[in-house]
């Protein structure tokens, strides 16, 4: 369950942005993944497969997003969305990218479309970890999206301790970036002397955490679908596995050969810096 929002989320979602799509995302649902996100690339073929699902629109939950930071724009982004997914409502409204609170503006054009039966639950995504205090104050957020894996596995220390044991009564999670952008899946910047992790074993990781209800993936094809659908049947990490995962994680974090991710963690900062947000 996505936490106060009582939606029944599979623990494996599907993201549009990488390439998924069409028949794939029938079979994810054959298999048990019933939670897509039609998110920051909007590819046609991942619509596609959406509407073919579209008998079974009560036992699936759909999550778009928005980057928009005026108010105003947010509704024909929404209904865009809705045109292309074939629904006429969407379970998660994603207000994305957001490293503070979003100004009362935004809420409350996100809370207009949710009154209007156009979203049912709001979520905020965000990579400022100390910002998610304060996302708690909002009653209308019922969801987060936490970047969260072996690399950077801040959220332990500061975002998770938040949240309430009473699964009912906090916001629901979705882990994002379990293979840091596929640097933990490069041998070339992994030690030696450990084996290098496939895509399931980073959404094992994450998953493993009592907090996470559910890891995005982003597929790019079948065969990178088949892997994340492997994460389903091998179940939660032993602690063995969870030591070894950090042990991988820290090396990775640290490699001279990974500036480019650390380079868009700081781009990031600039363009969403905490206490400068527009409205």
């Amino acid at each position: 369950m996505l936490g106060k929002t009582g939606l029944v989320v599979s623990p494996i979602a599907l993201g549009s942005s990488f390439g998924v799509g069409g028949r794939d995302i029938e079979r994810a649902f054959d298999h048990g993944v019933n939670t897509f996100l039609y998110g920051s690339l909007r590819r046609p073929g991942f619509a596609r497969g959406v509407r073919a699902l579209a008998r079974h629109r009560d036992r699936t939950v759909l999550a778009i997003q928005t980057y928009s930071r005026i108010g105003f724009l947010m509704k024909p982004f929404v209904w865009s969305a809705l045109r292309s997914l074939g629904t006429d409502y969407v379970d998660l409204l994603g207000l994305a990218w957001w490293n503070d609170v979003p100004s009362r503006r935004i809420w409350d054009a996100a809370i207009g479309l949710a009154e209007r039966g156009l979203v049912r639950h709001l979520m905020v995504s965000c990579h400022h970890r100390p910002s998610f205090e304060s996302f708690l104050r909002e009653e209308a957020c019922e969801a987060w999206m936490v970047r969260y894996n072996a690399a950077h596995p801040g959220a332990e220390r500061e975002v998770f301790p938040l949240l309430a044991d009473d699964a009912a009564s906090r916001p629901g999670v979705f882990a994002f970036t379990a293979t840091r952008w596929g640097t933990l899946l490069d041998p070339r910047l992994g030690p030696r002397d450990q084996p290098t992790p496939r895509a399931s074993d980073c959404y094992r990781f994450a998953l493993t955490n009592p907090h996470v209800d559910a890891c995005i993936t982003g597929p790019k094809n079948g065969e990178e679908l088949d892997e994340a659908l492997v994460a389903l049947g091998r179940g939660p990490m032993s602690e063995d596995e969870l030591a070894w995962m950090r042990r991988v994680g820290a090396t990775v974090r640290s490699a001279k050969a990974n500036r480019a991710v650390g380079l868009l963690d700081r781009l990031g900062a600039r363009l969403c810096p905490p206490k400068q947000l527009a409205s």
